[in-house]
């Protein structure tokens, strides 16, 4: 069986839950013995990865994805709406990439808007090829924790639906992104629920010492949404308290938004790629701190409960 993997950046070239999940299920499938060809982009100013290093980082050999196919993810200036319009011209280089090469596949699995240009070109091209769709967390259904995140998800949500209404088929972590998917008119039959996994060598059979100095950690990206700012006035309202903690941060956090503690030691440790490290992080943690507004199914999470 042959499919096309068609994903909004795979990690760890860019990063992101939705990117390590296109990573897992993108190995997975080829550990399965599907050929997969590999769809994906970078931000300008990285350099575009060759075939044979994508390969190497994920199977650890030459061997892996069938093909793989890179671009640039457009940049405009920034206008409301820039987001989306950048995200159909990624969808459109996909649909030219496919169509250009004359590329035949059983199944296309498609990432956010990247299938979007297919799906409306789909009837036109009598294309029969059945295209599946996967959002993640529909975070643009969820709370919004100010007006401007709220006027973004209000843009984002007529398109969204439409993608997930021209789908064959709408993938679900389940639950209540179930519920959400239907309430956009989706009918049942086309959703997969399909729980989120990550990979078994994650799993530590180790005993755990929890340490006397509680160490809390936060993994992701800093973003309005992934409730950081809670984070931080928290630690700094524990000032003056009888607890005995360390706070330690894993993702890119620019400079003004780290905080400082006469009380309490914060360790800022930056993007971490390298898997074993990442895990020694953990490891030597107690509690993860995942206070988002909106989620689907964080991937720290199951790292976490996997250490």
């Amino acid at each position: 069986m042959k499919i096309a993997l068609i994903s909004d950046g795979i990690y760890p070239y860019v990063i992101g839950g939705m990117q390590k999940h296109s990573a897992s299920i993108g190995v997975e499938l080829v550990k399965l013995g599907f050929s997969v060809d590999l769809y994906h982009f970078v931000i300008k100013g990285s350099s575009i990865p060759s075939s044979k290093e994508v390969n190497f980082f994920h199977f650890k050999s030459k061997k892996g994805f069938n093909k793989i196919f890179c671009s640039y993810f457009p940049k405009s200036f920034g206008f409301p709406g820039h987001y989306l319009w950048n995200s159909f011209k990624y969808s459109k280089w996909v649909f030219d990439t496919i169509i250009k090469n004359q590329s035949q596949y059983d199944f296309i699995y498609t990432k956010g808007f990247s299938s979007w240009k297919l799906l409306h070109s789909k009837k036109h091209l009598k294309f029969v090829t059945k295209i599946g769709v996967k959002f993640h967390g529909y975070e643009m259904y969820q709370y919004s924790p100010n007006l401007k995140i709220k006027m973004q998800h209000f843009m984002l949500r007529p398109f969204v639906k439409m993608i997930n209404n021209k789908a064959d088929f709408v993938f679900s972590y389940g639950a209540k992104i179930t519920d959400i998917i239907t309430d956009l008119g989706v009918d049942k039959n086309k959703i997969l629920e399909v729980p989120s996994a990550i990979s078994e060598n994650w799993l530590n059979q180790n005993k755990l010492n929890i340490s006397k100095k509680i160490k809390f950690l936060f993994v992701g990206r800093y973003e309005r949404r992934k409730g950081v700012e809670e984070i931080n006035k928290s630690i700094l309202n524990l000032s003056n308290s009888n607890l005995i903690a360390e706070f330690h941060f894993v993702g890119s956090f620019p400079k003004k938004n780290r905080i400082k503690s006469n009380e309490f030691k914060i360790v800022y440790h930056g993007e971490i790629i390298e898997e074993e490290l990442k895990k020694k992080i953990y490891d030597n943690c107690d509690v993860l701190l995942c206070p988002s507004h909106s989620e689907g199914m964080p991937n720290v999470i199951l790292e976490a409960m996997s250490r």
